[in-house]
């Protein structure tokens, strides 16, 4: 059992200048995109699990190894994440199952040395639906820089049969990054943010 896959769409963006200043270096985020006919749209079915554990691995390291490529190597990407669309004869509940499992996920975060979780978001849409990539910075999650969003759309996916199944990266957080981190915020507030425990 193996995922059939219809397209494969990469999304490329490097900003040069960010609030009417040069960026140091460029900022580029980037996506790969699968476009993934739904095995199980328009019906409900109770055990999603042979998919999932079928789909998961094969998608996961397509998706990673044309991650890798696009930046040049995986230590090269700082923030990443993962999202799904499904089309109007799914359930949200199917593209969540393709993203959220191990069998999907720890392809990427393999690759790109990372200790935090994927960011993530799951939705249905039709065609030309917004996809929304959150990201978040691979080893810190309260890295504010890094807080990213990419928005992309396919226009002729998903179809109401199809899931688009996507991994996100970036090489750098934002351009001129002056919001602090969420930890001098936990400082402000009296907190202790060298005792995890008491935070």
């Amino acid at each position: 059992m193996t995922p059939e896959i219809r397209k494969i769409v990469t999304y490329d963006e490097e900003v040069l200048i960010e609030g009417f200043q040069p960026a140091a270096s460029p900022w580029r985020m980037f996506a790969v995109a699968a476009v993934v006919r739904n095995p199980w749209a328009g019906r409900f079915v109770e055990d999603l699990k042979p998919e999932i554990q079928a789909y998961g691995p094969v998608l996961g390291e397509l998706l990673t190894d044309r991650m890798i490529a696009l930046a040049g190597g995986g230590a090269a990407i700082e923030a990443y994440g993962k999202a799904a669309v499904v089309g109007l004869d799914g359930e949200v509940e199917h593209a969540s199952g393709l993203i959220h499992t191990l069998r999907f996920g720890n392809h990427f975060r393999e690759a790109v040395g990372a200790k935090s979780y994927l960011s993530f978001t799951n939705t249905r849409g039709g065609a030309n639906a917004p996809i929304m990539v959150p990201l978040m910075d691979k080893n810190d999650a309260g890295r504010r820089s890094h807080y990213l969003t990419i928005q992309f759309a396919i226009p002729d996916a998903p179809r109401a049969d199809e899931i688009v199944v996507v991994l996100g990266g970036a090489t750098t957080g934002r351009p001129h990054h002056r919001i602090g981190d969420r930890y001098q915020d936990l400082k402000d507030l009296g907190h202790d943010v060298d005792n995890p425990a008491a935070v």
